[in-house]
């Protein structure tokens, strides 16, 4: 099919057959759910308005990359780059804890795996992906200027030719290998907590059993049960708020006092960032039933939990990825007795 007899569903069809990797590797670039898919969009305004002079001398693919990463390393511009609460503040002790939110343009923010990840035949290739879309290596991918970080997704992460990266980035081969060098330096150097995190694909038995008794001890609010499940330096965050806690104790103390009104909550499975997680329903006092409280994200090492991230903007983020803004609490009891 030549450029001159496509039409316009053909067209669509064709683009949109690339959204979701598209969407991955703008992810990846910028830290944002919500920024990658508007980049992802103007990707495909732009595509659609310059087709007629797309001459087929690379692959669409490659053409769409070229005008996504133009995209994000405009947007990048600004020089924002987006962070974990350990990223920009020491761990807070229990007795200090105060809950100071920041702008949402902060933080890192979760997104739904099915968002970003394709499903590729190769099972390396997928998990490859997961583990690039984890907290803990988009957390250090922010650290490294637009350019190497362009560079080293498209060489590690998507593994493209060093040859194909400098034809994108219109640069040559030579300062491509020398941006990759430098880039996994500084992700040598910058290693996160929770960067450890091991999660297989799909879990194994050992880590689905750990998830349900987390389960249980959450919705029971159990912390003796909870603080079995926990390494002993466990992670807790809660964008938008800086505040983050490390040690059982600390956690669990929290949960028990600042975080008491969780106790009873329902936890619904969610997939985000390649890792387990649960969208998190807290009683509603007013209206009954249960009321979103937080998307929740674990990272688990060496059959613990080392990292328990809550992401509190349920407004953005419960649509986002599908869930139900209110649950009801007879629903729930009869799920419960099924």
């Amino acid at each position: 099919m030549t450029n001159g007899t496509a039409t316009t569903t053909d067209l669509d069809a064709r683009l949109e057959a690339h959204r979701v990797e598209l969407t991955g590797y703008c992810y990846r670039m910028l830290g944002s759910s919500f920024e990658a898919e508007d980049a992802v969009q103007d990707t495909m305004i732009r595509a659609w308005r310059s087709f007629d002079r797309f001459e087929g001398r690379s692959s669409l693919r490659s053409w769409l990359y070229r005008i996504a990463t133009n995209v994000c390393l405009d947007m990048l511009a600004a020089g924002n780059k987006r962070a974990r609460p350990m990223d920009l503040t020491e761990s807070t002790p229990l007795a200090r804890a105060a809950l100071s939110p920041r702008p949402d343009s902060t933080w890192l923010e979760p997104v739904p795996d099915s968002r970003v990840l394709p499903t590729p035949a190769d099972p390396a290739e997928a998990a490859v992906a997961k583990e690039s879309v984890r907290l803990a290596f988009m957390a250090a991918l922010q650290q490294l200027p637009a350019k190497q970080r362009a560079v080293l997704i498209l060489r590690e992460v998507l593994a493209w030719k060093a040859s194909e990266v400098a034809e994108l980035l219109g640069t040559s081969v030579a300062s491509v290998n020398s941006a990759l060098q430098r880039a996994r330096a500084t992700l040598a150097e910058r290693q996160q907590p929770g960067a450890d995190a091991s999660v297989s694909d799909p879990l194994d038995e050992e880590q689905q059993k750990l998830l349900e008794r987390y389960v249980a001890a959450f919705e029971g609010y159990d912390m003796s049960a909870l603080t079995a499940l926990l390494h002993e330096d466990a992670v807790m965050t809660m964008p938008p708020f800086d505040l983050w806690l490390t040690g059982v104790d600390d956690i669990t103390g929290f949960m028990t006092t600042l975080g008491a009104p969780c106790a009873n909550s329902r936890l619904v499975p969610v997939q985000v960032n390649g890792l387990p997680g649960f969208a998190q329903y807290k009683p509603d006092p007013e209206a009954g039933g249960y009321m979103p409280w937080a998307v929740q994200v674990l990272e688990i090492s060496d059959g613990r939990i080392t990292g328990f991230h809550c992401f509190l903007d349920t407004k953005r983020w419960f649509p986002l990825f599908g869930l139900p803004l209110h649950l009801e609490a007879e629903a729930d009891q009869v799920e419960q007795g099924a």
